[in-house]
């Protein structure tokens, strides 16, 4: 089993999740402008669980996963930020990188908490797997989440389709990586 490390931030730890962290990951995945451009419709608590415990289990099969965003000064559960190999059906395939990906809660966008949360995992990423192709899809719509990928050096590599949607397909190589 890989341990998961906390990495602290000025405002924010990146951590393990807690099974007490799933109230607010719950609340976080149902509001409708989190999830307005993953998947478009807000998840069930069920579908919830079940993300959760991806982002969970990542970890044991691949030594990386997603980090539970904790703000320091409040204590509060606030995202989630990270890497998965989530396996998804789309061309081309995102299988073997360390697909990358954040979500803030709204009440917290606009103070560059998910630019501080994805640097330092990114950081992170690239010590611990310096030659993994880190790669991310993101809604053409979902600007605040492109300038987050184009401030860490993600390059847009295709315009593709998930679930029949549009995507924008970026990659990013650790300095070190050939």
């Amino acid at each position: 089993m890989h341990r998961v490390p906390t990495i602290e931030t000025e405002r924010l730890l990146l951590r393990p999740y807690r099974r007490d962290d799933f109230p607010a990951y719950s609340a976080l995945f149902a509001d409708e402008e989190v999830t307005r451009y993953i998947g478009g419709v807000p998840y069930s608590r069920e579908q919830s669980w079940t993300r959760f415990l991806r982002q969970v289990g990542m970890w044991h099969y691949f030594g990386f996963g997603f980090f539970a965003i904790q703000e320091k000064e409040s204590g509060a559960f606030i995202g989630e930020a990270g890497f998965h190999d989530a396996h998804r059906q789309m061309t081309p395939s995102l299988e073997g990188t360390m697909e990358t990906g954040w979500a803030i809660s709204p009440r917290n966008h606009g103070r560059g908490l998910a630019t501080e949360a994805v640097t330092a995992a990114l950081a992170w990423g690239d010590r611990a797997f310096p030659g993994l192709l880190k790669t991310c899809i993101i809604d053409p719509n979902n600007q605040a989440s492109i300038r987050v990928a184009l401030k860490h050096g993600f390059k847009e590599v295709r315009r593709t389709k998930y679930h029949s949607k549009p995507m924008i397909m970026f990659e990013r190589r650790s300095a070190s990586a050939p």
